[in-house]
């Protein structure tokens, strides 16, 4: 994740005031600590990750930053199967950032898990330009489109577009249909 989408996602976790946040895609740990950075204090970041090993590089990464290991609750598992038993409205950000092909399916979920006002954070939309190439047509770019498409159906979601780093696309929840 570069500097630009990291700082993106500090921002975006401070404005909305942040004491619940659900990653999926743990990675190296990146964009937790970006998120742990802008989320309140005594805030808590639940980060799914399918891989052991990026979430014990991520466990290093933030102690190495000097955050307290309550504050980031790392959950070993696919996020599709692990989402369906969190609570309902109980988060302020989701942010995904894992299989590309789960994206439309990772949007339903975060409906679901978000609280009114709380944002939806899809990173990595604008990668290789495939969403805005017509020729591409393999299933990750599609479940992109088909993800862009739905945020900006749904009147229940304010889209947007921000261009930091590899492309976030962002939807504030407003209400639930």
């Amino acid at each position: 994740m570069s500097a630009a989408a990291a700082a993106t996602l500090e921002l975006l976790a401070a404005s909305v005031q942040a004491q619940a946040i659900v990653e999926v895609g743990t990675g190296t740990g990146v964009s937790g600590a970006a998120l742990l950075r802008g989320i309140t204090p005594g805030g808590v970041l639940t980060s799914i990750d399918i891989e052991a090993e990026s979430q014990r590089v991520a466990r290093e990464t933030l102690a190495a930053l000097g955050f307290d290991h309550l504050r980031a609750r790392l959950i070993a598992g696919r996020a599709l199967e692990v989402l369906p038993r969190m609570s309902d409205a109980a988060y302020d950000m989701v942010v995904i950032d894992g299989d590309r092909a789960e994206y439309p399916a990772a949007l339903a979920q975060a409906k679901r898990l978000l609280r009114i006002g709380g944002l939806v954070v899809f990173v990595g939309v604008l990668e290789e330009n495939a969403i805005a190439d017509p020729s591409r047509r393999d299933p990750e770019t599609i479940a992109l489109r088909d993800t862009a498409a739905q945020l900006r159906d749904d009147d229940d979601w304010l889209p947007a577009l921000i261009t930091s780093g590899s492309g976030l696309l962002v939807g504030a929840l407003r209400g639930r249909s």
